[in-house]
């Protein structure tokens, strides 16, 4: 197989276990808080990575006050925030519009890409972004005529998802910014210890209100799932694949997260799909593929997702 086919493979593997991430936390949020939930997953995967990165880098690669900004922000918007917002938004809505709200994440990164990177932004684009605006609306607006009542916790539950889906998007647009000095390896030793140490604080007061013994050996499987399938797994086939791969081909495969997520919503979480999710996520899809049609020189990212999830 060549290296791109490779690559296509190992990037359609890490979309669909980042769309397990959804679903799973659903089990998780039953018996463990949030806080404490997030704490657990990055703490685990940094003392894995940890022994990993040494044995094979030795030392980071030298820190640039821009490395480090860029970091900073990855840390705290794209893994912080958005576990906050993803977790809490679980709470609210069903995983099912869940799935099709984070499906967004490349139109908002084409925004955020545009305000931020200067990118420019041709009318491929623009109604690729429209497209996917219209799809998460019209779940809303849908949902709410087909049932005649307007449920402010879902439309709650929908909109702290849409948050995570920015600082998903921050996470990807700025790890454009980062030196290429830096490893997949590195970045996802660096950002789940700064994860874990930005949970620390909240994660204890959890800690506090829990009895750790009476966590099911199913809810721990599941949270070990998170932190080394999900957390790191995950992640370095993202990686490996965004190194062979254009980011404009690669946001195609995007849409295999919330079709993962639509999927184990129905067959593990029992979750009804309506004609309205099906709507929504056709536009959405429309939206992705219009999006990916312009043409871009391939250039890699060198980013890391230690949440998706984030």
């Amino acid at each position: 197989m060549s290296n791109s086919t490779i690559a296509y493979i190992k990037v359609s593997i890490a979309m669909s276990i980042i769309g397990s991430f959804v679903v799973v936390n659903k089990f998780i949020l039953e018996q463990i808080p949030i806080f404490l939930a997030s704490e657990l997953r990055l703490l685990i995967a940094s003392l894995i990575l940890l022994p990993m990165f040494y044995r094979k880098e030795r030392r980071l690669p030298t820190l640039y006050k821009k490395d480090v900004f860029v970091l900073l922000i990855q840390s705290f918007v794209g893994i912080f925030l958005f576990s906050i917002c993803l977790l809490y938004g679980l709470q609210y809505t069903s995983a099912v519009e869940s799935g099709i709200v984070l499906s967004c994440t490349p139109a908002v990164m084409g925004v955020i890409a545009y305000v931020f990177l200067k990118e420019k932004l041709g009318f491929a684009k623009i109604s690729g972004i429209l497209l996917t605006i219209l799809g998460t609306v019209s779940i809303n607006v849908f949902g709410i005529i087909a049932t005649n009542s307007i449920s402010f916790s879902s439309l709650f539950g929908n909109f702290l998802i849409l948050c995570a889906v920015i600082g998903d998007a921050i996470f990807f647009s700025f790890g454009k910014l980062l030196s290429k000095a830096w490893s997949p390896l590195a970045i996802s030793t660096a950002l789940s210890i700064v994860g874990a140490i930005l949970f620390l604080p909240l994660a204890i007061h959890d800690a506090l209100s829990v009895d750790l013994s009476e966590i099911s050996i199913t809810i721990w499987l599941l949270v070990f799932y998170t932190a080394i399938v999900v957390t790191i797994l995950a992640v370095i086939l993202m990686n490996q694949g965004l190194k062979v791969i254009p980011a404009s081909v690669a946001s195609v495969f995007t849409a295999l997260t919330p079709i993962t997520t639509i999927l184990l919503s129905s067959l593990v979480l029992k979750e009804d799909i309506y004609w309205y999710h099906i709507l929504g996520m056709g536009f959405v899809v429309l939206g992705i593929i219009v999006l990916t049609r312009t043409k871009e020189k391939p250039v890699g990212m060198n980013v890391v997702k230690t949440d998706e999830a984030k």
